[in-house]
């Protein structure tokens, strides 16, 4: 396995399995109400680490990139997992169409892909997973807590990956 922790919080995926792989140690953590806002350029693998942490929480279904749909639930494992799609929505008021707000912090965990732009419309509390290529196969994941429990988060997934590496 490549992915290597380089600092507190800091990661590095050398492919887009490293990337899924992650997600799989994210998964096993998260609890009811979590939200993980996923921020990175287009084709960062965003909708890879999705894939992990819906694998490993035991849902069977595929998982794409909800760019269409605005949002996908994958409901077959040990919590429910609510992936949003944001990039393509303007302005604030346009969230109410998603159905965000009747899953946000409550029953399973919400990753937000482009939640970044409406942070201040969402939620206070949310662990920050932030996605940037730095070679043509490789990425750094860092994670950026905002609010305790994204703290306990994050501080969670870097005690598993140092205990793997």
């Amino acid at each position: 396995m490549a992915l290597v922790r380089e600092a507190a919080l800091r990661y590095r995926s050398g492919s887009q399995e490293d990337t899924e792989r992650f997600g799989e140690i994210v998964a096993p953590l998260l609890a009811d109400g979590d939200v993980l806002v996923l921020t990175g350029g287009l084709g960062v693998g965003k909708t890879h680490f999705t894939k992990g942490v819906s694998r490993a929480l035991g849902d069977e279904h595929p998982v794409t990139s909800p760019t269409f749909a605005l949002m996908a639930v994958h409901d077959g494992g040990r919590i429910p997992l609510f992936h949003f799609d944001l990039y393509r929505l303007e302005h604030a008021y346009e969230l109410e169409d998603t159905g965000i707000f009747d899953v946000l912090g409550y029953e399973g965990a919400c990753l937000l892909e482009w939640g970044e732009q409406f942070q201040d419309e969402l939620t206070d509390e949310y662990l920050g997973v932030v996605i940037t290529r730095t070679g043509e196969h490789e990425r750094m994941i860092a994670l950026e807590p905002h609010g305790s429990r994204a703290a306990e988060l994050a501080a969670a997934v870097d005690d598993a990956v140092r205990a793997i590496s």
